[in-house]
């Protein structure tokens, strides 16, 4: 029992003490530096207590939100808040959001809404900060509107989770004159098709779990994600050279976080085993518009969903959980139960 407890305390302060020192990234100067820009108005509008339910109200709908919008900012506003935006994501993510953003003017047309429809709207994405941002405390923010959901939990001066991250699009290759043929989650799709294109039809049979593709990533809004069933094929399963693919595949999805953040994911991934990751398919194994189609990637330490079925199979959803540390739930917990209990604001 004794030993038990020596190995849980030493876990608990690796977590606590070197971890954040290893990723080492303060986002707080420049949410201070946003909220600094409001009135007291906004100010009371855009913060919450970081204990708050709404920190764990997250979904990729077109709904109301809590928050201010690019509507309640002015110019000053608007830049301090896209330079904390910048600040959280790595370049492809960073630019992922500004290209699904944009589609909402292609459904304006799509759609033959007008210019100033309230429904499809770029400046309808919200900033939301919960808790106090400092170097010291525990804070964080979410960024989110239609097909974007950004959620960051810091403590002590250190991004510690990044999750639930989704990114959506609609459509997924766009067929009006603006922005034509754009793919804003183009590498999602075709990677995850060339991967599948490596398989035998052995590995297919296992990897396959059913031609019909579910109507939207498995997991939706859930507090929290689990591992999903049938597992699917198993990286044991795999060839080097697919192995390889897959870990690729894997890679381009953490590839839209800072370094930091993407290392910490990795190895997590890394202590659970990579050898306990596994891939699995379900839908057409068409790449086309018309062929609705659905994969995942699952670790014990992180779950990847795929999704291609609405509008005629050309609206992608995709997201990416820490099945243990979304919203910090892991580090917080830890943080609190070695004396450290929060003060609700």
């Amino acid at each position: 029992m004794r030993r038990t407890h020596i190995s849980y305390l030493f876990i608990s302060l690796v977590y606590l003490f070197i971890v954040p020192r290893l990723m080492g990234q303060d986002l707080s100067g420049e949410a201070m530096a946003f909220l600094e820009t409001l009135d007291p108005a906004l100010k009371q509008k855009a913060t919450f207590p970081f204990d708050h339910s709404e920190r764990f109200n997250w979904h990729f709908i077109p709904r109301d939100r809590k928050g201010v919008n690019f509507h309640d900012l002015n110019e000053r506003q608007t830049q301090a808040g896209l330079t904390l935006l910048k600040a959280s994501l790595g370049t492809q993510g960073h630019q992922k959001t500004q290209a699904i953003i944009e589609l909402e003017n292609v459904l304006r047309i799509i759609e033959n809404r007008p210019p100033n429809d309230s429904y499809r709207d770029p400046e309808n994405y919200y900033f939301s900060v919960f808790g106090t941002p400092h170097p010291s405390g525990e804070w964080g923010w979410r960024f989110e509107g239609h097909h974007i959901s950004l959620n960051f939990s810091s403590l002590r001066g250190t991004v510690i989770s990044a999750t639930p991250t989704f990114f959506g699009s609609n459509p997924g290759i766009v067929q009006v004159d603006l922005h034509r043929g754009r793919q804003a989650l183009a590498l999602e799709t075709n990677r995850g098709f060339s991967f599948l294109e490596t398989l035998g039809e052995s590995q297919k049979s296992i990897a396959i779990y059913t031609d019909k593709a579910p109507n939207d990533i498995l997991t939706a809004n859930d507090r929290k994600a689990s591992l999903l069933q049938p597992a699917g094929l198993s990286y044991r399963q795999m060839t080097p050279t697919q192995q390889n693919m897959l870990e690729d595949l894997i890679g381009m999805y953490l590839a839209n976080y800072t370094d930091q953040v993407r290392d910490q994911l990795w190895a997590k991934v890394r202590e659970a085993g990579i050898e306990n990751t596994y891939f699995a398919w379900a839908g057409s194994t068409t790449n086309a518009i018309g062929e609705p189609h659905y994969y995942r990637i699952q670790n014990p330490a992180l779950l990847i969903e795929y999704d291609n079925v609405q509008n005629n199979a050309n609206h992608v959803h995709t997201v990416v959980r820490d099945l243990k540390n979304d919203f910090g739930d892991d580090l917080l917990g830890s943080h609190y139960l070695n004396g450290h209990p929060h003060v609700a604001e």
